[in-house]
């Protein structure tokens, strides 16, 4: 745990440093009546680069302008890089590239028709990088001036001052104690991402990949040292170092993606339709459709790295091939881990999952190299492994269509309702029991004679589970899956009322019904792709005492932060003293959250009088019945 405890600090401290390689600065400057540059400067931080326009193709993102609004303004030319360039080959991407390091600048000349009335936004994207690592980075634009000027400052005013519901109430909430369960719910996620990798590593050891080397590995380090205390310190630096390499792969991912993009990819359509065939893909392979390899020159060539030195580089080497040569195996169970961990949206969770499952995947050579006996009583390698993937097959085929669901809820495709989506869970997990009872067969399986003591039990859960769901057809809770299937108002049919609904998912829609009705308003921030949001659903609102108070007490207004629906008129709001336009529904109902209660994450829950004040402190996840029922009948008592 003090491991766990310093790694957390150390990427903190890290991740702190090393989120804003750039910093931007930008002026428009008119050089005639008619003509202007728009100028965008870059301080870079030392150890990084910033790419220039002029970027070979297949190479690293070059910097662009990206415009999302034009009106009485013309690009006159290209954007152009401007300042000191550098061009030296890029060993990672194999090309001369060239870039500013320490400062840099981008040109944008254009042409005005009417100095006194025009209106130009967008941003300017780019990519920077150092030693191994990339990032993208930014810088959001908008002038305006004029009638159209005017306009966008209505409709600031209208949002943030005009509206007497969207005055701020952050001090009320603080005053009023809100509830600490969102700093302690990351922490505990932050606990839960190590151990859901330690499972992973957990399930990853006993795949024909890595198992059968466990015992070739641990006899060579303890036959080649002259003792056996060198053996045993050789195979636990052999497991720091398969550490060391697993959460490297999750501060890459860090660093590729960004802070920003990982909390991005949760609900973006692209990524998760990506994700979804992703694992699919894994699937498959797990079945023994085909072999996902990394090409045998590459583990050939450490291989003959780890031979050719000594020491410590030598056992560095040999962790390294390891992570090579069983990538067939741990690649879909690494990349269903980080594309999970990636979609929370934490910036330390892809690290902190890959250090749980390196943690597992490294403990047994330490184990078996303290006690060398313990290796006579291991299991044998046989088809048992294989079996293992294939179950390992169905798990990931049964989650990726979460990541369907997520994109199919948040653009109102259709696709995947309640009832669709357990329909084909139940069809998953009933062929992993046929699956494990030996009536359905694999390329790589194994002849079986007889079923096993544990692949019944498998079985009999696989079955069971299957069973479990069957009811929510018709419009049963299954709070065990309620995490993972679509809500319960994408149901077709019900036969059961247990369920608790928002009437409204219109915050203004709710404010007035309420005002009428004469009751409170229970506002609940949720998405889509919140998975905690669900089983706050499925395992508090459900209860009796709950529901009667939510329902006869209260106006229910849910408000899904990611959904993707277009506003009929986007919206112009100031945040952070920058503007920005607010397009789809899902970006009003996230503002709403920032500005006005000065939060972002979800499940959020608030309870508001009718003018829009707080009656009591904020909500975040926590499953206490008790604690929501407190918070329900304390916010009824000070209205």
């Amino acid at each position: 745990m003090l491991c766990l405890a310093a790694l957390l600090a150390c990427c903190n401290v890290a991740f702190a440093q090393m989120l804003e390689p750039v910093k931007w600065t930008q002026e428009l400057k008119m050089v005639s009546e008619t003509e202007a540059e728009l100028v965008f400067n870059a301080t870079i931080e030392e150890g990084w680069h910033l790419y220039t326009t002029d970027v070979p193709a297949d190479g690293p993102m070059p910097a662009a302008l990206r415009v999302d609004v034009m009106e009485g303004v013309e690009l006159v030319g290209e954007l152009q890089s401007v300042g000191d360039v550098h061009t030296e080959y890029d060993a990672m991407f194999e090309m001369n590239v060239n870039y500013f390091s320490n400062a840099g600048a981008f040109v944008q000349r254009l042409k005005i028709a009417n100095p006194e009335s025009y209106r130009f936004e967008g941003l300017l994207e780019g990519q920077s990088c150092t030693d191994g690592a990339c990032m993208p980075v930014e810088s959001p634009f908008s002038y305006s001036k004029g009638a159209v000027a005017v306009a966008e400052d209505a409709a600031v005013e209208d949002v943030a001052v005009a509206n007497p519901l969207w005055t701020p109430v952050i001090e009320q909430l603080n005053q009023a104690g809100s509830q600490a369960a969102e700093d302690a719910g990351a922490s505990k996620s932050l606990i839960a991402i190590f151990f859901a990798g330690f499972i992973g590593g957990l399930v990853a050891l006993f795949t024909p990949c890595v198992w059968p080397i466990i015992p070739m590995t641990v006899s060579f380090f303890l036959k080649r040292s002259k003792d056996r205390s060198q053996g045993i310190r050789d195979a636990i630096t052999y497991g720091i170092f398969i550490i060391v390499i697993y959460v490297t792969l999750g501060l890459l991912v860090t660093l590729i993606f960004g802070a920003s993009a990982l909390n991005a990819l949760s609900t973006n359509a692209v990524f998760n339709i990506i994700f979804f065939l992703m694992l699919v893909i894994f699937a498959a392979s797990f079945f023994g459709a085909f072999e996902i390899t990394l090409p045998a020159s590459w583990s050939n060539a450490i291989d003959s790295k780890a031979e050719a030195t000594t020491g410590l580089l030598s056992i560095f080497f040999m962790a390294f091939t390891l992570a090579l040569v069983s990538f067939s195996c741990t690649g879909p169970i690494i990349g269903f881990l980080l594309v999970e961990i990636s979609t929370t949206g934490s910036i330390i969770a892809p690290t902190m999952g890959m250090f749980g499952f390196a943690v597992a995947l490294a403990l047994p050579f330490t184990l078996f190299a303290l006690f060398p006996s313990m290796l006579k009583s291991a299991p044998r390698s046989g088809g048992w492994m294989n079996s293992i993937k294939v179950v390992l097959g169905f798990i990931e085929l049964a989650l990726s269509l979460k990541f369907l669901s997520v994109a199919d809820l948040a653009y109102g495709w259709g696709l995947l309702n309640r009832p669709t989506f357990l329909a084909l869970w139940i069809v998953i997990f009933a062929s992993m029991g046929f699956y494990l009872i030996g009536k359905l067969k694999f390329p790589h399986d194994d002849e079986l004679p007889y079923v096993s003591v544990p692949r019944y039990f498998l079985a009999m859960i696989a079955f069971s589970f299957a069973i479990y769901m069957v009811p929510g057809l018709w419009g049963a809770p299954c709070k065990a899956v309620s995490a993972f299937a679509p809500p319960m108002y994408t149901q077709d049919f019900s036969l059961y009322v247990d369920e608790v609904e928002a009437e409204y998912h219109d915050y203004e829609q709710g404010m007035q019904a309420a005002l009428q009705a004469g009751k409170p308003v229970l506002v609940d921030f949720t998405g889509y792709g919140c998975v905690n949001c669900r089983e706050m659903e499925a395992s508090v609102w459900t209860d009796d005492k709950v529901r009667d108070i939510m329902r006869e007490d209260y106006i229910l207004v849910s408000l899904y932060v990611d959904d993707k629906t277009p506003l009929a008129v986007p919206m112009e709001v100031v945040e952070n003293g920058q503007k920005r336009t607010l397009k789809t529904v899902g970006d009003k109902w996230s503002f709403l959250q920032r500005y006005k209660f000065g939060a972002n994450a979800q499940p959020f829950y608030v309870i508001l009088d009718n003018e829009g004040n707080a009656l009591t402190g904020s909500y975040a996840f926590d499953k206490d019945v008790d604690h929501f029922l407190e918070f329900l009948n304390t916010g009824l008592k000070n209205y």
